[in-house]
């Protein structure tokens, strides 16, 4: 008897600023990062991702479009950066000494 190749469950998410998508996908063995992304119907809702511009990742480890799934995986497309981190740390130190110089003036 032979074996029937059986399909593969991944997830596919989006973070967006208040909310997340997540579309469970179905897919072959041997499917790539990419083509499950593009067989859920995240690219058609979200028409601002770039999948030559936005980082993808299984599980917070970045991986390439061409990486093969496995079942199980939670495929993540992560939207850029709205600040360089760096930067974003520094105005917060300047904005929390410029409080408390305030508050020991009062």
């Amino acid at each position: 008897m032979e074996n029937k190749t059986s399909r593969l469950a991944v997830e596919v998410v989006y973070a967006l600023k208040d909310q997340a998508y997540v579309q469970a996908v179905l897919v072959e063995p041997g499917t790539t990062l990419e083509e499950a992304i593009k067989q859920s119907d995240v690219l058609q809702k979200y028409p601002e991702i770039d999948l030559s511009l936005n980082r993808i990742g299984i599980y917070a480890e970045l991986r390439n479009l061409q990486d093969i799934v496995d079942d199980g995986d939670r495929i993540e497309i992560y939207r850029p950066l709205q600040a360089d981190p760096k930067d974003a740390r520094r105005l917060r130190a300047d904005k929390a000494k410029k409080e408390k110089l305030a508050a020991g003036r009062k």
